[in-house]
């Protein structure tokens, strides 16, 4: 075994390097797709902070569309590309912290290739090379899903939860609130449901250990570094959606009374999910250790 992960090792090197090699012949984007194969690289450990900011520099509002086009392309065309789990979960690293940390015009580019496929669909996707690669799979088709949830969200929502600043509420050291405490009724049961769907998402994103060898091994998905990393940025986001669901949910009953009996049925599901979540979150909390 150690002898087949060894060479797994240097083929996943070899590889790299052969792709470095070949991105350094194209002369229009040589610099963006060697920072792209050295962010999503076989060694496992979390993409480096210097190729992601010339990645987000690359998808700049500075930058032409068709260059920011191209880097989408090129994630997708990895992500596509790779059996590697420790690549593919490195590419939706990186697709994230663009989400996060880069330009609006990053998530407008990526809204519009989405229309014409799935760049994030991994509902196939499976290394089974080794037991820890095997549970890392199923993992990552998790964290895909979640993305690709954040993207919808963001269609109806027309806004990104996690960048919005809460706003303040008259005078006092009280806590901000989100829009969604603002809404009225229509936009409220429109938008819910979801920042519901995309809540269950990442609920969705706790670690699997299905294997034996996992359950009883430190080198189990769930104690793997590069895979706390990007459980890290999950549950990051977990706290903003769910502050404007809460802040929704305070909206809802406000206006409950007021609804049309259609609406309020409605209302009453979207109350009743909630009660639900709250708990799936606790859990949550607790097996990723918060």
């Amino acid at each position: 075994m150690a002898a087949m992960q060894s060479w797994r090792k240097a083929y996943g090197a070899l590889k790299d390097t052969t792709t470095v090699s070949l991105a350094n012949l194209n002369s229009d984007f040589k610099d963006l797709d060697v920072a792209i194969v050295k962010a999503t690289n076989h060694v496992e450990c979390p993409p480096k902070e210097r190729h992601l900011r010339k990645i987000v520099a690359a998808t700049s509002i500075a930058r032409p569309r068709a260059d920011i086009a191209y880097c989408i392309h090129a994630l997708s065309r990895r992500l596509a590309k790779t059996r590697n789990w420790i690549v593919a979960l490195k590419t939706l690293v990186v697709i994230h912290r663009l989400l996060r940390d880069g330009d609006p015009t990053f998530r407008e580019e990526l809204l519009n290739f989405a229309q014409r496929g799935r760049i994030l669909q991994l509902s196939n996707f499976k290394d089974d090379s080794s037991p820890i690669a095997w549970d890392c799979s199923a993992w990552v088709r998790t964290y895909g899903m979640f993305l690709e949830e954040r993207l919808e969200c963001f269609k109806i929502l027309k806004y990104d939860v996690e960048a919005e600043r809460l706003s303040k509420q008259g005078q006092g050291p009280e806590k901000g609130h989100s829009r969604t405490r603002e809404l009225d009724s229509q936009d409220l049961l429109e938008q819910l449901p979801a920042l519901q769907q995309l809540l269950y998402r990442l609920v969705g994103c706790r670690v699997i250990i299905s294997s034996l060898y996992a359950k009883t091994s430190r080198r189990s998905c769930k104690y793997n570094y590069l895979v706390q990393y990007a459980l890290a940025l999950v549950l990051k986001e977990s706290f903003k959606i769910y502050c404007a669901i809460n802040d929704g949910i305070i909206n809802l009953v406000d206006k409950f009374f007021e609804m049309p009996r259609h609406e309020a049925l409605t209302a009453l599901e979207i109350y009743r999910r909630a009660g639900q979540q709250a708990g799936s979150l606790s859990d949550f909390y607790e097996i990723a250790g918060v």
